[in-house]
């Protein structure tokens, strides 16, 4: 069965992107396999105000994927490229899950990762702890998340000084 794993970087004082949503903070480590780290993935998950932000950076598409995002507000007819999701995460995820692939990336958005969580519909919480103290931005899990318990499963130091740390759920 696919995994869904929350696959995220995160400042040391817990925030995944600055007050703006930037991400220039998060270092293009050499030792990093970005690589590897894509092709362990054929789906994505994320959040509307994420994939609003990728769009706006030209991105919005994440190439050899299947996007899925989650949005009451955006339309379908709009985003023929993407599949929008508003209601329901535990039948699509009962669905992805079952069908065969890789595993299932919950790419980006605290909110939708606390959601989730709360459904428990995450396997995996997979964070990288970047050296740097934001002081403001869009927490990794937002306030009100159910108490999770986690299990340390693997963790590396990076040269740059970055933490890599997997945890099960």
């Amino acid at each position: 069965m696919r995994r869904v794993r929350y696959a995220v970087a995160c400042s040391l004082d817990g925030y995944i992107a600055g007050p703006n949503g930037e991400y220039d903070w998060i270092p293009m480590d050499p030792e990093f396999d970005f690589g590897a780290l894509w092709a362990q993935f054929d789906t994505v998950l994320v959040g509307r105000r994420t994939y609003e932000g990728m769009a706006g950076s030209g991105g919005g598409a994440m190439p050899g994927m299947k996007m899925f995002v989650f949005s009451t507000t955006l339309q379908q007819r709009d985003y023929p490229d993407v599949t929008i999701v508003a209601d329901k995460p535990e039948e699509l995820l009962a669905t992805l899950r079952a069908s065969p692939g890789k595993d299932i990336w919950l790419f980006g958005g605290g909110s939708l990762f606390r959601s989730l969580l709360e459904h428990g519909l995450v396997d995996t919480v997979e964070v990288t702890v970047v050296p740097v103290l934001l002081g403001a931005g869009i927490p990794l899990v937002p306030g009100g998340a159910i108490r999770s318990k986690l299990k340390l499963t693997g963790h590396k130091v990076h040269g740059t000084g970055a933490v890599s740390l997997e945890y099960s759920i």
